[in-house]
């Protein structure tokens, strides 16, 4: 270690870490080839073959000419899958689950008690009942 001095470890470690960035920003841009539905199957062959055969020049084109569709398509990726946990969320805890109802009931038993409707023994078994 003695002849590879300080300074040219941190330059191997720079070169390291922007190649690694570089092989991430390539397989991002591989997956975002595929999932675009703008592209005919001959431009997304022709894009995959330009990324491929000269990388560096075809990362930079490809992100100059649709960076930014890139970025719309990952925000609305994102969205989607947002929208699909919410929705399988709503669905795997049921409307009497969510806890609203159970809210909205007591709202209910406590009017009702308020009005004199209920007695209090009652008001207290309907609340055990509901909270069980």
């Amino acid at each position: 270690m003695d002849d590879y001095p300080l300074l040219n470890l941190f330059w191997t470690m720079l070169w390291f870490f922007l190649w690694i960035m570089w092989l991430f920003l390539l397989f991002k841009i591989i997956t975002d080839i595929f999932r675009s539905h703008d592209l005919s199957g001959w431009l997304k062959a022709g894009w995959l073959i330009l990324v491929l055969l000269v990388p560096f020049l075809g990362v930079l084109v490809y992100v100059i000419v649709r960076g930014k569709s890139m970025g719309e398509r990952d925000i609305q990726q994102a969205k989607a899958a947002d929208e699909s946990l919410k929705a399988y969320i709503r669905d795997a805890a049921g409307p009497g689950r969510t806890g609203r109802g159970s809210v909205d009931e007591l709202a209910r038993l406590a009017e009702l008690k308020d009005r004199g409707t209920l007695t209090d023994e009652e008001f207290q078994k309907a609340k055990d009942k509901l909270l069980a």
